[in-house]
């Protein structure tokens, strides 16, 4: 009986064994885990990830800057923004995946953890060679320099990937065809940046605008502003890179404060964004108090279809425009506040 009792123990125990077995052996589940921190977390507290097939989600960051959440994905490369900048993650259901990320030195801190953290953080170096590589200048030089440029980046891309040998050969192929694409979109904006030097030389009579609404009352044309240069800035509420401009714009602006030169915003606020003109125009005013926007702020009175903004042939913004203090164009696409060509062009007129 002894016995007996003691087999089945043995087989109650065994079987005890098997079931743990079995529970541990779970089936891979059907979304990512994703979470980190946010060092200096900015204002909107959130988080979006997007696809190019449609695919959006927002995830709520907390005060201290950390975040968790589950997203039910199919395998590839998504884009992931703070509501200022942007990035790349690598998302795979079942995948556990974590990073960190300074919001005021964004690529330089981003570090991933976890599953694929090879492939993500290969896309941090990747977009950091971009950054190395296309800068403002390319756009100004010869169809040569610019052909080397992007031969330049090439090579040291191919450098890093020959460093990530273990990541498998198909990580590579979207991030390569979307480098072909990124040639030939930035060939022909540059392409387009060279004939509207040509189209707007240095000297020539600016376009004008007459009667645009003024933020502080009244109203202003270019011909009120003679005497001065007039650095241009084409904007509107909804263009994050416009908004990301306007930090360095104060600061450039506050510089030159009393000199001889005026920083005029011009807002193409429109009803198709906005949903009527009244509500473009609402939108407008509310952003320029709220951020306390300086200078002299206008609203367009015909948003895209302006005669000033037809006739600079403005397609996307922000655009910034120099003219001298006759009303002649100086640049037709000046520097960006963010770029220090900006107060190298000013140092050379005197301003």
């Amino acid at each position: 009986m002894n016995n007996n009792n003691t087999t089945m123990k043995k087989i109650l125990i065994l079987f005890a064994v098997a079931l743990f077995v079995l529970a541990c052996k779970t089936e891979p589940k059907d979304y990512v885990t994703l979470s980190g921190k946010i060092t200096n977390v900015n204002e909107f507290k959130k988080i979006t990830i997007q696809n190019r097939e449609g695919y959006s989600k927002e995830i709520t960051v907390n005060d201290d800057g950390t975040f968790k959440d589950t997203l039910k994905v199919v395998e590839g490369p998504y884009n992931f923004n703070d509501g200022n900048e942007s990035g790349i993650i690598y998302l795979k259901n079942d995948n556990v995946t974590s990073f960190t990320l300074d919001t005021k030195s964004f690529d330089e801190t981003l570090k991933f953890k976890g599953d694929d953290a090879d492939k993500n953080n290969f896309a941090v170096a990747n977009a950091l060679l971009q950054e190395k590589f296309i800068t403002e200048d390319i756009f100004s030089k010869s169809e040569s320099e610019f052909d080397q440029t992007f031969e330049d980046l090439k090579n040291a891309y191919s450098e890093l990937k020959n460093e990530n040998k273990t990541i498998d050969a198909g990580f590579f192929e979207p991030i390569e065809k979307s480098f072909e694409g990124m040639y030939k979109s930035y060939k022909t904006y540059h392409n387009n940046k060279i004939a509207l030097l040509k189209e707007f030389p240095k000297g020539k009579p600016s376009p004008s605008f007459e009667n645009y609404e003024n933020h502080k009352g009244g109203t202003t044309s270019l011909a009120d502003l003679r005497g001065k240069y007039v650095y241009v800035d084409v904007w509107a509420t909804w263009c994050g890179p416009c908004k990301r401009e306007i930090p360095s714009l104060k600061k450039v602006e506050e510089q030159y404060h009393g000199k001889d030169i005026e920083f005029v915003s011009i807002s193409v606020d429109d009803e198709r964004r906005s949903g009527s003109a009244e509500k473009a125009n609402e939108a407008w005013r509310t952003m320029v108090t709220e951020k306390e926007l300086g200078g002299t702020q206008l609203f367009s009175d015909k948003a895209w279809q302006s005669d000033f903004i037809q006739s600079y042939k403005i397609t996307g913004i922000p655009r910034f425009i120099l003219i001298d203090p006759n009303g002649n164009i100086v640049s037709a696409d000046a520097p960006r506040p963010s770029n220090p060509k900006l107060i190298e062009l000013f140092n050379e007129l005197n301003i």
